[in-house]
């Protein structure tokens, strides 16, 4: 009758610490604890832990007992009593130790074990509970099933909390690739809303250009018509302030062309090293390049690209111009005898692609000014348009390229146009 009563009382307690156990996802290593500490006060063994064994190691999850820190920490299952129990799925109790070494050793200063596996519902022990305890002792068919149901519920956590990080990594992936869809999308949008308002401005440019080239070409032949004249020198001075005033006019008006219409490329395999070395002379001979040098520093081996000749030409005028008009700016307006302009060729970091540098060493651009220095009409200059960077990046663009701008007062500025090689 006592052995029934004291059994009921066991299984009561077993019952109530088992009901007390609160499991929440992202929480296992407290809740493993709890149940180490539950299988340790019912079984009245010394020490109890809860493992998890994967590929012949074992990794101590929880402890009854406060340790030394092991998580990080692997022991080798290969003659062990953890490893008997995992190999086979069975529970194994020893009672002494010392008199029975066909499963090897327990840890120093203990007798008594008790080897439950940890079988979630695949059906694979993924782990163990084991109690030690420091004098020999047998465990009875009740403890041994209480260890057992601890099990149980020590599988379904850790089995639970797997499935949970394998579902919360695959949300982290699902929602950085909607993020990165999401933001190909936009960008896919504005460059069609880009598109679309470019083609709007570009007819409507288109007409606006011509109604005012029309009466700006009959403004010119007359203008040109004073010019044989006798005229006073106050009458020719203004006249000729009119006619650098019309033909200001009218490279605003062929830049807004320019700048408007689509970017219809003629496209070509080019090499850029003879390229920009065919267009140096050119260059030099800018009325903005007087007094400048303009260096060429080419790639140590062939880099090609797909491109538009034209255009290409076109970007590497509108930038050394820049770079010229800044070396005068800083010199007030007076030749810049000996500055530099230098172009640099060269393979990037990142595969297949070549960066063009064009580096000058003019006061430094604002930081303000850099995020709107490609903005159409936007200009510094007391006489630009502010048309002519903003044609350069179309063109780039256009050319599945990249364009940026650093400018510091300890190194210059340096504009850098990055292009996709060929073979």
């Amino acid at each position: 009758m006592f052995w029934k009563w004291l059994q009921w009382q066991q299984e009561r307690q077993t019952m109530e610490i088992l009901s007390s156990l609160s499991y929440r996802t992202g929480e296992l290593s407290s809740y493993l604890k709890e149940i180490a500490s539950g299988v340790s006060q019912l079984l009245g063994v010394d020490w109890s832990v809860v493992t998890l064994c994967q590929e012949g190691f074992e990794k101590v999850l929880a402890s009854s007992m406060d340790i030394e820190d092991t998580t990080d920490q692997t022991y080798s299952l290969h003659g062990s009593l953890t490893g008997t129990v995992v190999k086979t799925g069975q529970t194994l109790v020893v009672q002494d130790v010392k008199n029975c070494t066909n499963y090897g050793k327990a840890p120093e200063g203990y007798c008594a074990y008790l080897g439950v596996p940890l079988r979630p519902s695949h059906g694979k022990a993924i782990g163990t509970i084991c109690s030690f305890h420091k004098k020999p002792r047998k465990f009875a068919p009740g403890e041994i099933r209480i260890a057992e149901m601890f099990a149980e519920r020590a599988a379904t956590a850790i089995d639970n909390y797997y499935l949970y990080q394998q579902q919360r990594k695959f949300n982290e992936i699902l929602e950085d690739e909607v993020a990165k869809r999401t933001e190909e999308l936009r960008m896919a949008q504005a460059k069609l809303v880009e598109r679309e308002r470019l083609a709007a401005i570009g007819e409507f440019a288109a007409t606006i250009v011509h109604e005012i080239r029309n009466p700006l070409t009959t403004i010119k032949l007359g203008l040109n018509g004073f010019k044989r004249l006798d005229l006073s020198e106050l009458d020719r001075d203004r006249l000729y302030l009119s006619l650098d005033e019309a033909n200001r006019l009218e490279r605003l008006l062929r830049e807004i062309l320019l700048y408007a219409k689509p970017q219809a490329l003629n496209l070509t395999k080019i090499d850029l090293n003879k390229f920009i070395a065919e267009n140096l002379e050119t260059l030099g001979n800018m009325p903005e390049a007087m007094g400048c040098k303009i260096e060429f520093i080419p790639a140590s081996t062939g880099v090609k690209i797909i491109g538009d000749e034209d255009k290409l030409k076109q970007v590497l005028i509108n930038i050394v111009r820049n770079g010229c008009e800044a070396i005068c700016l800083r010199h007030a307006g007076a030749i810049a005898q000996g500055e530099t302009v230098t172009i640099k060729l060269e393979t990037c970091l990142v595969p297949d692609k070549v960066c063009i540098q064009i580096h000058n060493g003019g006061d430094p651009i604002p930081p303000e000014v850099l995020p709107k220095i490609t903005q159409p009409f936007y200009t510094t200059k007391a006489t630009g348009t502010g048309l002519g960077l903003a044609i350069v990046k179309r063109i780039i663009d256009a050319h599945g390229g990249e364009f940026c701008i650093q400018s510091s007062a300890a190194l210059g500025t340096t504009v850098s146009a990055i292009l996709p090689l060929v073979a």
